[in-house]
């Protein structure tokens, strides 16, 4: 067999494998970076002042918290800060320091 041909089947072995484990974690696959800036993008309130949802929404902390188990954490400042940018608000550290504080991501230094 050619190396290629080798490399493609690990890649599909690992990708079975990866599925497998998110099916056992809780029912649900794993979401992309994407998927879960598109996600918080939808669940919020706004107007072109602030977003009004990101103290108290179950859905939002609902997904906050899936996030944190799919991706590493230096990934989810990134998902938290591309989502509250994409609503182009003016109060967008507020919001952002907000979503960490219900998160309980530690700010960082």
């Amino acid at each position: 067999m050619k190396r290629t041909e080798l490399e493609r089947r690990e890649r599909e072995l690992r990708r079975m494998e990866k599925k497998a484990q998110a099916l056992q974690k809780g029912g649900r696959e794993e979401m992309s970076v994407g998927a879960y800036i598109d996600a918080l993008f939808g669940l919020f309130r706004y107007d072109m002042e602030e977003i009004f949802n990101t103290k108290e929404d179950v859905d939002i902390l609902e997904v906050l918290e899936n996030m944190k188990e799919d991706h590493p954490e230096k990934q989810w400042d990134v998902i938290i800060r591309k989502a509250v940018n994409k609503t182009k608000v003016a109060a967008k550290e507020r919001a952002y320091d907000e979503l960490r504080e219900l998160a309980g991501i530690a700010v960082p230094a």
